[in-house]
């Protein structure tokens, strides 16, 4: 049996509230949108992925609102 392993996280930025995407082995990352730097560590996933494309999908139907 093959292990999933949980590689990306999705969560939302402490100022302007809106979806991101990181590895979940990152520290910070800087929103895309409004430049404030999250401390991971701090902040909840919303949810993981374990590939790129499937982490995309992801943050694709929370924006949507379809999740």
């Amino acid at each position: 049996m093959r292990v999933q392993r949980r590689l990306y996280g999705v969560f939302k930025c402490k100022r302007c509230g809106r979806f991101n995407l990181a590895k979940s082995s990152q520290k910070t990352k800087t929103c895309a949108y409004c430049g404030v730097r999250n401390r991971l560590s701090k902040l909840s996933f919303i949810a993981y992925a374990s590939n790129p494309k499937e982490a995309a999908e992801v943050l694709r139907k929370l924006k949507t609102g379809k999740a």
